[in-house]
């Protein structure tokens, strides 16, 4: 089937009138989640680098909690005979409705092969792009009590990919602005923001130069923010905004950003809590949601090494169990990440410590099995945990 029937399937349901005969159009608000024998079905994308071995550490903290997830796991690549392979990945996610995903590294050799990643937003329309950057208490910066939201466009601005070399030696790249997909991502800030009681919304944009493609991010924003009276929203230029976010960056509560300064701003503010290991992304349309690190990085240079930091992705799958209804189950991990980055100090390289990747993981496992236990779970004894030391699989 093609992907365009699919999104039509996704958005409306025929059926014939038995009495008149009349062709009836129902509009579907939410659709259901893949559902088997009690289990939810979740597309896995390991990705390149670092994303197989994560991925491996979440199969096996779920494992442990018993979690009711099971995951269709796709190999996908930059290479350009794997195409199909990324449409299985994206029919997948369509079938299942919920996706986590390692970072697929894009190809630098081959000019006319594009991001699978942005392929993978813009087919399933996954239009924001959330992080919450919350320092960690034991993990060494310069601002611990930093807790930041950011909001970003995902599928427009200068990832649409739309270029092209007009005569040799010039090149022209378009920036897609439209104010349907502002509107949109500016509505779900402001809900975003109102629903987890905050007060503040910024909106990043460089309207003195891009003055009409920011210049209608920016209207819209404000459009939109008076309807929401309860929550401030003020603006500031891309450079004003960077230098003020490095020397005092609790002045700001959530951030609404274009795609561009997105992807540099959420970048920047990891950086400065080290949160590069830790910190989660959100990716939510209106049928799918795909969850995976914040900074969306392969780390080839350090995959197999055993030095990468799970907590990113162990975050991530906290994420989508929450959006997938199991509070219970996601509480259990959170605290035992808590635990581990915070009280016991098992901080891997990035963070400033000697642990390894199978350190962090058997600490986390540890707290996982306690709390099944003391939830009196019927499950097996896991591998690693009370001391045994647990080594990621290959």
């Amino acid at each position: 089937m093609p992907n365009y029937a699919y999104s039509f399937l996704n958005l409306f349901l025929r059926f014939r009138s038995a009495s008149n005969g009349i062709w009836v159009i129902r509009r579907h608000s939410h659709l259901p989640k893949a559902l088997y024998g009690g289990r939810h079905i979740v597309t896995m994308l390991p990705g390149s680098g670092i994303g197989p071995e994560l991925m491996c550490a979440v199969k096996h903290v779920f494992m442990c909690g018993g979690v009711p997830v099971n995951f269709e796991e796709i190999e996908t690549t930059s290479d350009i005979d794997c195409e199909e392979s990324l449409n299985h990945a994206i029919t997948s996610i369509r079938r299942n409705g919920v996706g986590i995903k390692g970072n697929i590294e894009a190809c630098q050799v081959i000019q006319d092969v594009v991001s699978r990643n942005v392929v993978v937003r813009n087919q399933l329309d996954l239009y924001v792009n959330v992080l919450n950057c919350k320092a960690y208490p034991s993990v060494p910066s310069r601002h611990k009590d930093l807790d930041l939201i950011l909001i970003r466009h995902n599928t427009e601005g200068e990832y649409s990919m739309i270029e092209h070399e007009s005569v040799k030696g010039l090149v022209e790249s378009m920036r897609i602005t439209t104010r349907m997909n502002s509107e949109r991502v500016a509505r779900f800030c402001f809900e975003y923001a109102k629903n987890r009681c905050r007060k503040k919304v910024t909106s990043i944009h460089n309207k003195k130069i891009m003055t009409v493609s920011d210049g209608l991010f920016l209207s819209t924003s404000s459009e939109v923010a008076k309807e929401y009276p309860e929550i401030e929203h003020t603006d500031m230029s891309l450079n004003e905004f960077c230098m003020k976010v490095v020397t005092n960056p609790q002045q700001f509560d959530v951030l609404l950003l274009p795609n561009l300064y997105g992807n540099i701003v959420s970048h920047v503010v990891c950086g400065m809590i080290r949160g590069a290991g830790l910190i989660s992304g959100e990716n939510y349309g209106d049928h799918y949601a795909v969850f995976e690190t914040g900074t969306r990085n392969a780390g080839t240079q350090i995959a197999g090494k055993n030095i990468a930091n799970p907590v990113s992705m162990l975050n991530a799958s906290v994420d989508m169990l929450k959006y997938l209804g199991y509070y219970f189950h996601a509480d259990i991990i959170k605290t035992a990440i808590h635990k581990t980055i915070n009280e016991d100090c098992i901080h891997t390289p990035d963070l400033g410590g000697k642990a390894t990747s199978s350190d962090v993981l058997g600490n986390i496992i540890s707290y996982v099995y306690e709390a099944r236990m003391a939830a009196n779970w019927p499950y097996p004894k896991p591998h690693g945990v009370k001391g045994e030391r647990y080594s990621i699989p290959h």
